[in-house]
């Protein structure tokens, strides 16, 4: 079938999104929860986090374009896409559990096991991804319908984004339960000793209380003071039945409920297996509910020197590599910074799944109004507005106080709408890109041209990483010591603000220089149809 005007059913644009519902789980689980786990959970340094983050990425163009070129060359009875979405469906789900994973090593050791995992994660991850972006080319040749399919496709990104942002910290708190026995003592007004003991070993515990309000302080005496200053909450290891004191102040009433202590290593590790069982069941019902349509032209020959110097002379897809960069630098940014945010700087982690739920839903609305908008205003000049719009509005966060949730709240999903759609009018211009390569040099090579899709997301994550890393060491950030993460708050502040802002002036900028307006999207969409009519016949 040419495809030059296919329409999609919703139940196939449905399996479609489902696809990218999977590939946030992981994703959005590494984006938003991986530097926390490293550096609060694992013990590695945040600038070691952010070398590594940026290391691992280094190689993705490389690898990126080789498997755009792999799915391009391949040939199957489900096409050339499809396949590598069902082949790389478990191994996803396998390795993104190993990422959570977190063996008792010393720190070379971790150092060595996080960056074997990440860098196989990655891999895995454009095995996945950059077949399952492409496989939206070739479902249709109608550039509109294909926005619309790419709607639907953010509407599942943005849903499985919300599973995993919104019941990781829950699942956390639910599978990293030690059963402690807490026995609490009054000693004055709004002072306590509390003490704790568990049954068996943990490693890596966090104390608190459930509204993060009373301070604690270690009991024992023998303690320096630059050590045991009072902080919201306590981090360390526990022995088997060993006893545990600490000096508990700043609340009224003061019950062994209203104290929680979490093993976190177990608490991620047993939440990310558990999700990733649902990645690998979405990314099944995507291959076994989508079909391939449009076809390269019968008389292409395999030539990748013709295919690579056609890329490179593709302006579109040259702009959207860079604006693909920068737009993900800005929302991994978001992303790896926000439980840190709300964790040490509002303090009230939990607080955190419900502001990214409230992300996801405001994304879902981002991306629903993105097909219209775009029919409006078409798709350069909605995405230079959309750029401006979601920065501006996010610089504002910096001007909030912990105790000013409602502004937070407000100024995060209002951005959140503007950022989310980004994504979708990306992917659907890499195929007006690869539609333009084909009307230009009559030749097809829609894998290659996707390349610069996962490229974008995976780099720009790791320039995103880096950046987070760097800055927070250099507030000489340490997850592990309370006193360390109080010191930080303004470079966490920095980060959740203007930081991630600048980015999308640049942006916006870069965006100006995209050549496809509608009018000369439509006349290409009218020409390629008649070639594959004309090649049918």
């Amino acid at each position: 079938m040419g495809g030059g005007n296919q329409k999609i059913k919703i139940f196939e644009k449905i399996g479609y999104a489902l696809g990218d519902g999977a590939a946030n789980i992981a994703w959005r689980g590494v984006a938003t929860f991986l530097f926390i786990f490293y550096t609060d959970v694992f013990g590695i340094n945040p600038a070691a986090v952010g070398l590594l983050m940026l290391i691992a990425r280094s190689s993705d163009g490389i690898s990126d374009v080789l498997m755009g070129i792999i799915g391009d060359r391949t040939h199957s009875k489900y096409g050339k896409f499809r396949p590598w979405v069902l082949w790389t469906a478990i191994p996803l789900g396998v390795i993104l559990s190993l990422l959570f994973t977190g063996p008792n090593l010393g720190p070379t050791g971790k150092i060595i096991y996080a960056y074997t995992t990440y860098i196989i994660f990655t891999l895995v991850y454009t095995a996945n991804n950059i077949p399952y972006g492409a496989l939206m080319a070739v479902m249709t040749g109608d550039n509109k319908e294909r926005t619309s399919l790419g709607s639907y496709r953010m509407v599942g990104a943005f849903a499985g984004g919300m599973l995993v942002q919104g019941a990781l910290l829950f699942l956390v708190v639910h599978f990293g339960n030690i059963n402690p026995e807490i026995n609490v003592q009054q000693l004055e007004a709004k002072k306590y000793e509390v003490i704790v003991s568990a049954p068996k070993n943990v490693e890596n515990v966090n104390i608190k209380t459930d509204d993060n309000i009373a301070m604690f302080t270690w009991a024992d005496a023998s303690m320096p003071d630059s050590i045991n200053v009072p902080t919201k909450g306590k981090s360390f290891s526990m022995e088997a039945k060993k006893a545990y004191t600490f000096i508990v102040t700043g609340e009224e009433n003061l019950s062994p409920d209203d104290i929680t202590i979490i093993d976190q290593k177990k608490g991620y590790s047993n939440a990310i297996y558990l999700l990733s069982v649902f990645l690998s069941l979405f990314l099944i019902i995507t291959f076994l509910t989508t079909r391939e349509r449009v076809l390269p032209p019968k008389s292409q020959k395999t030539d990748l020197g013709k295919d690579l110097k056609d890329l490179i002379k593709n302006r579109p897809w040259l702009v959207l590599l860079i604006i693909g960069l920068l737009f993900n630098i800005y929302n991994s940014i978001k992303q790896g910074i926000v439980v840190i945010y709300f964790t040490h700087y509002v303090h009230n982690q939990l607080m955190a799944a419900s502001f990214m739920v409230g992300l996801m839903i405001a994304s879902i609305l981002g991306a629903m109004a993105t097909a219209p908008l775009a029919k409006r205003l078409g798709k350069r000049k909605l995405f230079i507005y959309a750029l401006i719009f979601s920065g501006a509005v996010n610089a504002l966060i910096a001007f909030c106080s912990p105790g000013d949730t409602i502004g937070i709240f407000a100024i995060g999903l209002v951005s959140e709408f503007g950022a989310a759609i980004f994504p979708t009018l990306f992917f659907a211009m890499l195929g007006d890109a690869a539609d333009y390569s084909e009307f230009i040099n009559k030749r097809r090579a829609t894998g290659l041209v996707y390349s610069a899709g996962s490229f974008a997301t995976k780099f720009g994550g790791g320039i995103a990483g880096a950046i987070i890393g760097f800055v927070l060491a250099a507030f000489h950030y340490n997850g592990q010591d309370m006193v360390a993460i109080e010191g930080a708050v303004p470079g966490i502040k920095m980060l959740m603000s203007w930081i991630p802002t600048i980015i999308t002036v640049f942006a916006a900028g870069v965006m100006t220089l995209y050549p496809l307006d509608q009018k000369k999207m439509d006349e290409i969409s009218i020409e390629l149809g008649k070639r594959r009519t004309n090649e049918e016949n």
